[in-house]
């Protein structure tokens, strides 16, 4: 399976050109597109400027040697690649698995194309099977929980070692055990309207290209435009 990542990771790092502002994923899969481009940097002379995703993703690419700037810095994102946790067959998705789902969502919106590499495992009928992340303030996060709780959506704080993990932004994350999510875009936007909720997994109607790697090689699929 490192071997099909690996290529994904290298198929969407093509997509890539001189003079473009990329952002840089997060994960296991993106981790090859990123190791792509600091080879095309330092062999071929590919002028770029990254923009990463993660803590974890500048350190690789300050490794790399691959110019960055802050998104704050930048008005807008040629492309970016990222992986995904699940992907449906709207080319919905969760993200996330990784706790810099909030980050990813950031450098995502000002995008204009962005794609995912995953491997076929990712792609499902419906989200829901992966625990859906939830990045929430550390101020009433036991409160929230609670409400999570009394819903149904079987929460569990994303812990590191015995305390919980804190994001690069500073938040937890309650991880939601849903099982199946029948209508993403309405889940995503009850999360969006609960207070104390900073960011949540749903990354829904936002990607262009999906890059998926299996036994049988690398396919990329393309999300329906919308009308």
């Amino acid at each position: 399976m490192e071997a099909l990542k690996k290529v994904a990771g290298v198929t969407a790092a093509q997509y890539v050109t001189d003079g473009m502002t990329v952002g840089l994923g997060t994960g296991s899969t993106a981790y090859y597109f990123v190791e792509e481009i600091g080879r095309r940097v330092n062999e071929e002379g590919l002028q770029i400027v990254g923009v990463t995703t993660s803590s974890v993703t500048t350190k690789q690419a300050e490794n790399l040697g691959i110019p960055l700037k802050s998104v704050d810095d930048i008005d807008s994102i040629d492309l970016t690649v990222d992986g995904a946790d699940e992907v449906d067959k709207d080319f919905n998705g969760i993200k996330g698995g990784g706790a810099a789902l909030l980050m990813e969502k950031i450098v995502a919106t000002p995008t204009k194309e962005y794609i995912w590499v995953v491997d076929a495992s990712k792609m499902v009928e419906h989200l829901g099977a992966f625990k859906l992340p939830v990045e929430v303030v550390q101020y009433g996060a036991d409160r929230l929980f609670r409400v999570f709780e009394k819903a149904g959506y079987k929460p569990s704080f994303r812990m590191k070692g015995k305390d919980r993990l804190v994001t690069d932004m500073k938040n937890y994350i309650i991880d939601l055990d849903l099982g199946c999510i029948e209508d993403p875009v309405a889940f995503g936007h009850l999360l969006d309207e609960t207070v104390g909720v900073v960011e949540h997994g749903l990354f829904n109607g936002m990607v262009d290209k999906v890059i998926v790697a299996s036994k049988d090689g690398v396919t990329v699929l393309e999300a329906p435009k919308a009308v």
